[in-house]
């Protein structure tokens, strides 16, 4: 090889350098744009097929920015602006560890201020801003702080949520910096924009609508959710924002939420993890021509608490079929307990059991697990009274197999997207719903590497 020839490849091999540099660097760059665990991830086959037309709710504004608290290139706060005499109630996680904006909530809507001054929702995604010590309450006062200002809402009426991982500082100052442009955006038709807004592992975005009338004029209720993992009851990890144009006091509001939440959002399960960051609140800006709500044993009461379970529930179920991984919803369904507690730990049991769902994944009509998560649960059980169906195919009965069980049958059953399990113990008149989804290696993908 010539002097010449030698010095050409020397000079190919380290313009391949330089390119194999760059690539890695791009690789990097492009890593850094998106959550891991969302990336690689499709929508979920559980997913509606696409996102509802929500209403206009009267007294609502919305924006949303791209601030980089820990990811580039996607928006990650979301602004509410409300009216005026908005009434707010909430429900939030339960968990010893929870997070310094759900305290933060928590404490102000105990101290019951009064209404009739505006207030604001401020919502990042990215950062829990749980376990973050001092610091975590100074990144919320200093985030509710500079939205008071902007807004000029009083302080006290300034509601945060954080969510993603936990145990590191809020870079708080990012939030700040985006909130004139964020208040220069608010706009009350972009609800889609937010519910996007606060998806962290999220395959695609949770927004649900229902409209009464009481007394011939319309009442509406919108909300949007997120949440997809770390999914037990006192609230799972999801961030719940619902609005509604009814007349309602705060006290009301707050009793029905919190009936509502029990049956709801604390009735579904993804993985039996508790988050520190659990969050809903309801506000109701009164902006309706409608009679105000008053007495909660009224026809117009239990109308619009119906229509707010609605709206709950179909949020609730969204959140279940966006549970990572997922490719099954499941409704556990148990009769026959000795009361209500016990019902509730059989099909929790059930629910939770990584062998009842992975079967479940595997399409396998294991039922023998269903039978080892009735035993395992706590509550009354009697070989011999109980019975067992896959849908509605009698598996087993009697401390047995049922006599016509058919095992080509109930496998047909199990490869369906909707399963229901139903569990009679016979003993009562005991019962409980949940629901919960499949668990898939889906799963271990996303969360196995979740903060790189």
């Amino acid at each position: 090889m010539t002097k010449k020839e030698k010095g050409a490849k020397a000079k190919l091999k380290a313009e391949a350098k330089g390119l194999r540099k760059k690539l890695k660097a791009l690789k990097a760059d492009v890593a850094a744009t998106a959550p891991k665990a969302a990336k690689g991830h499709s929508v979920s086959p559980l997913a509606p097929a696409a996102f509802p037309q929500l209403p206009v709710i009267a007294g609502v504004e919305f924006a949303t920015a791209e601030a980089g608290v820990r990811y580039r290139n996607r928006t990650d706060v979301m602004l509410v602006r409300l009216a005026p005499g908005t009434a707010i109630a909430g429900a939030f996680t339960r968990s010893a560890t929870r997070a310094a904006s759900v305290l933060d909530c928590q404490a102000k809507l105990r101290r019951r201020a009064p209404s009739d001054e505006g207030a604001a929702i401020i919502v990042n995604s990215g950062n829990a801003n749980a376990f973050t010590g001092a610091a975590g309450q100074s990144a919320v006062d200093q985030v509710t702080a500079e939205v008071a200002r902007v807004l000029g809402v009083p302080q006290k009426r300034v509601f945060s949520s954080s969510t993603g991982v936990i145990g590191e500082p809020l870079p708080h100052d990012r939030i700040t910096a985006k909130l004139e442009e964020l208040a220069g955006a608010l706009s009350e038709d972009t609800i889609e924009a937010a519910a996007r807004a606060i998806m962290t592992t999220d395959t695609f975005p949770k927004g649900a609508a229902a409209e009464i009338e009481i007394d011939g004029q319309p009442v509406r209720i919108a909300g949007i959710a997120k949440g997809s993992g770390m999914i037990a009851p006192d609230m799972a990890t999801m961030l719940v924002y619902i609005f509604t144009d009814a007349k309602i006091a705060a006290g009301p509001l707050q009793k029905m939420v919190g009936r509502l939440t029990d049956k709801t959002f604390n009735c579904i399960t993804v993985d039996s993890d508790t988050s520190t960051s659990d969050a809903m609140i309801v506000a109701a800006t009164g902006k309706s021509a409608a009679p105000e709500i008053s007495d909660m044993r009224s026809g117009p009461a239990k109308a619009f608490e119906r229509a707010l379970r609605t709206v709950m529930m179909d949020l609730a179920h969204q959140v279940v079929r966006d549970g990572e991984g997922a490719t099954k919803f499941v409704e556990v369904k148990v009769t026959g307990a000795a009361d209500a507690g016990d019902a509730r730990r059989v099909a929790m049991a059930i629910a939770n059991s990584p062998l009842v769902k992975t079967a479940i994944a595997g399409e396998d009509a294991n039922w023998g697990r269903v039978v080892m998560a009735v035993g395992k649960s706590g509550a009354k059980a009697d070989r011999d009274l109980l019975s067992i169906r896959f849908g509605k195919i009698l598996v087993a009965e009697k401390g047995w197999r049922a006599p016509d069980y058919d095992e080509a049958e109930t496998s047909a059953y199990m490869r369906g997207q909707e399963l229901t399990i139903a569990v009679d113990l016979g003993l009562g008149r005991g019962r409980a719903q949940v629901w919960t989804c499949d668990l898939t290696h889906g799963y271990i993908d996303i969360n196995a590497d979740y903060r790189s």
